[in-house]
């Protein structure tokens, strides 16, 4: 019996999988067991045609391939360079071992990348389970941002072979590349950032608060709720925050990858965090998770923008609590429950009322009371006590001009960011738990009596009470002050909703 190493995806992670094989007297016959899906049970037709076409001869055998543990589903066509390999040398004294193999073979024997060959070996990478890895050449812009790890690539069945049967392995090696991108370093961790800005807030006109709030809300990673009118500005705003949210470290950007190849698209490894923005008519299986990833989990350590927001179904604006409060969601499955983190920027816009004039100078609000009143009840308290900042917009006048631009809204979210990362933080400030908010977010004598004062006036929850020491402290590093003053802790209550 031989056997080598692969791996498959359960869930977010993957597990390794052993391939083995055994050659047996009787009918000749070509089997896989251990819960192989479709994908896995067709590459027996692509090996022969592989196996034929280089003129290796198929083994008139019982052949039966076995992918071990076998009570774990296993999915995808890369598995097939390591059932080749095992046949093709079945005679052979090879040893595979410390080697996972990938690769999708062509009915002539090439060697063809998949979607999940990268998510596979850099969930294997972060668990420690990957020393060396054989991948097909095709996939090497990819794999090679790895680090850690040993890489080998071959074009082609006939070079994988060589490979494992000569002592010439170094001439397949992979160098890792280093990323170019603009960074920082602080503690000793690079933070890489871009300076382009193809959404740019010189294309926004007045709404200095509003911008302001937004500045706060990316450099703490606040979520936050716009409302205004109808062209006030509210989209205009949130889809330029992602331009100017804080640098990214090498494990941030290789898992941002990771969510893009989930999404079966090519990975984008620029230090630009993903923007979500799902429409209101989706369902709840598709923005919370399902049988498929969900939008709040492909949307962790990026931005997830809910446009008119009270007409998101009821169920999915309260089953968001989870998501905001905890930074995870559980989805329980018929044989398993799988636990996704959800580490996200929310920003939403919403309406004053349905006819969006609530609030307007020039046009008349159609609503009735009842129906205003119906359209501000779909937000719970609940919810409203997990949003860190709520901004009322006015309307836009021919008046406003243009105060200021991404790059320089840019550039203090990066002094913050460090501010931040120096004083030992692993989370951004709107990410604290109860214990760093306590480290981190005290407050003066003259600022905690104010505190005091607004718990009474405001009726502030302890959540509540939490955000604004958060914010507190976002607007303190923005201004580069150490300390928590009078200043930042009354601003920072005036984003509260009343």
């Amino acid at each position: 019996m031989k056997q080598l190493k692969c791996a498959s995806i359960n869930g977010f992670e993957a597990i390794s999988v052993d391939v083995e094989s055994t050659f047996t007297k009787g009918l000749p016959s070509f089997s896989i067991v251990g819960l192989a899906n479709t994908a896995i049970q067709e590459s027996k037709d692509r090996i022969k045609s592989a196996l034929l076409f280089n003129e290796y001869k198929f083994p008139p055998k019982k052949i039966t391939i076995n992918l071990s543990p076998s009570e774990i589903a296993k999915s995808g066509s890369h598995f097939d360079i390591g059932i080749a390999l095992l046949i093709a040398l079945q005679e052979q004294t090879v040893v595979f071992k410390d080697f996972h193999i990938f690769g999708e073979l062509g009915l002539d024997g090439t060697l063809k990348d998949t979607k999940s060959i990268f998510v596979l070996i850099l969930s294997l990478a972060r668990k420690g389970l990957i020393k060396n890895v054989l991948i097909p050449k095709e996939s090497i812009e990819k794999v090679s941002k790895i680090p850690n790890i040993n890489i080998y690539a071959v074009d082609t069945l006939e070079e994988a072979i060589y490979f494992f049967t000569t002592d010439q392995k170094d001439k397949y090696k992979v160098v890792n590349n280093k990323f170019e991108y603009n960074f920082i370093e602080c503690n000793k961790i690079k933070y890489y950032y871009i300076e382009d800005y193809p959404l740019d807030f010189n294309d926004v006109k007045g709404q200095t608060i509003a911008k302001r709030a937004a500045l706060i809300s990316a450099a703490g990673n606040h979520n936050i709720i716009f409302e205004g009118s109808p062209g006030c500005g509210k989209s205009m705003i949130s889809k330029r925050l992602q331009y100017i949210m804080h640098p990214m470290s090498l494990d941030e950007i290789l898992d941002k990858a990771k969510l893009d190849s989930l999404q079966l698209r090519e990975p984008s490894f620029k230090p630009r965090r993903n923007f979500i923005s799902p429409h209101h008519s989706s369902t709840k299986a598709s923005i919370l998770g399902g049988t498929q990833i969900g939008e709040v989990s492909l949307s962790n350590g990026g931005l997830l923008f809910f446009d008119e927001l009270p007409h998101f179904s009821k169920t999915i604006i309260e089953a968001m609590r989870e998501p905001l409060e905890d930074h995870s969601i559980l989805i329980s499955r018929v044989n398993t429950k799988v636990k996704y983190p959800t580490k996200f920027l929310f920003v939403s816009a919403m309406n004053p009322c349905p006819c969006g004039n609530l609030l307007s100078q020039s046009k008349d609000c159609r609503c009735s009371e009842l129906e205003i009143q119906r359209y501000k009840n779909r937000l719970s308290d609940p919810f409203l006590d997990r949003i860190d900042i709520y901004v009322t917009m006015n309307e836009v006048t021919k008046d406003d001009k243009v105060d200021i631009s991404s790059k320089d809204l840019h550039s203090k979210i990066i002094n913050a960011f460090q501010n931040q990362k120096i004083r030992g933080q692993t989370d951004l400030n709107g990410k604290l738990c109860d214990k760093e908010i306590k480290k981190y977010c005290k407050l003066d004598h003259e600022s905690t009596i104010i505190l005091e004062q607004a718990i009474q006036q405001f009726s502030l929850s302890f959540r509540a009470i939490n955000k604004v020491l958060k914010i507190s402290r976002t607007i303190a590093d923005l201004d580069n002050n150490t300390d928590i003053s009078k200043k930042h802790l009354l601003e920072a209550l005036s984003y509260r909703k009343r």
